[in-house]
């Protein structure tokens, strides 16, 4: 089930809220006593996180359940950097379980949110550190707003009590807020440069229109540039993706795209999900000062909006 972006925080007895975890959001699955741990896009993390599907294989036969892998920093917080270094910081990553959609072969899924939730911590008994139930709080949106961002987290998703769980659909029963500056952005094009490339061209999707944003130059190393040209350089396309190029204003802030400019650039099928960190959105619908934090493995491009952030 997918959460849909919200411009506030919505309030009221009927809604409870969670922190907004920063990793990969996956479905576990036992059954005929192994374990699959796999992606919204059904990608397996199996070889990826082989220690958290040991723990998980403490679920009841016929178990089906949805969180998101998180790796922890030194304080306790979610950190997707550390996500990214997935083999030296092993020790540091976690399974969070957010909701329980089939227990030993009874599907749960049209049961409302608040019996999930009940059964699931009735019934999952699991023994290993690496897994957790997420918390859930029955509070105010300002309270909840305001708790997370003295502990300088991601954002928070509200879900309705009585939501029922439709996988793949967006229905606005869950929704996310962010209240940092950050979000998934779609790769569609690079700039070639040392190790591969200079610069990443990213966007978004308004309807069916990819939009394009910034081009990212910032948080890569010689051997991140390299891992990740290795990633997308499979993607190379003769078509630009873009529906809002080529730039015909000159950027106050260089990010601009001229046709002269887009010579430059190599254009790329629009599959790759990378996370952006960025000062603030312009008026130009343009990010300022953006930096790479690592690309999404568990995101469908297609699902790539903008989001909005707290004032």
């Amino acid at each position: 089930m997918e959460c849909a972006p919200a411009t506030m925080l919505l309030d009221g007895p009927e809604w409870i809220y969670e922190i907004k975890l920063d990793g990969y959001r996956a479905v576990a699955v036992k059954s005929d006593c192994s374990v699959n741990l796999s992606s919204r896009r059904r990608k397996s993390f199996n070889r990826q996180y082989p220690y958290l599907v040991e723990a998980l294989a403490e679920l009841p036969e016929g178990t089906v359940v949805d969180g998101e892998v998180v790796a922890l920093d030194d304080s306790g917080r979610p950190t997707f950097n550390l996500l990214q270094q997935f083999r030296s910081e092993a020790s540091r990553i976690r399974y969070f379980v957010f909701d329980l959609l089939v227990c030993k072969n009874h599907d749960l899924t049209r049961l409302p949110l608040t019996k999930r939730r009940d059964l699931m911590k009735s019934l999952l008994k699991l023994q290993s550190p690496r897994v957790r139930i997420s918390e859930q709080f029955e509070t105010s949106a300002k309270d909840m707003l305001a708790g997370v961002r003295q502990q300088n987290l991601e954002g928070v998703i509200g879900k309705r009590k009585d939501s029922l769980y439709e996988p793949g659909k967006r229905t606005g029963a869950w929704i996310k807020y962010r209240v940092n500056q950050g979000q998934e952005l779609v790769v569609g094009g690079y700039i070639p440069g040392p190790h591969g490339f200079d610069s990443l061209i990213v966007g978004y999707y308004r309807g069916n229109d990819l939009m394009y944003v910034a081009r990212v130059r910032n948080g890569f190393v010689p051997a991140s540039r390299r891992q990740l040209f290795e990633r997308i350089r499979g993607l190379i396309s003769a078509t630009m993706p873009f529906a809002n190029l080529p730039d015909e204003h000159p950027s106050r802030w260089g990010e601009n795209l001229t046709v002269e400019k887009m010579k430059e650039c190599v254009w790329l099928r629009p599959e790759a999900v990378a996370q952006i960190e960025f000062l603030e959105w312009t008026a130009e619908d343009r990010l300022r000062h953006s930096k790479f934090v690592g690309l999404r493995e568990d995101k469908d491009a297609r699902l790539v909006v903008k989001e909005h952030v707290m004032d």
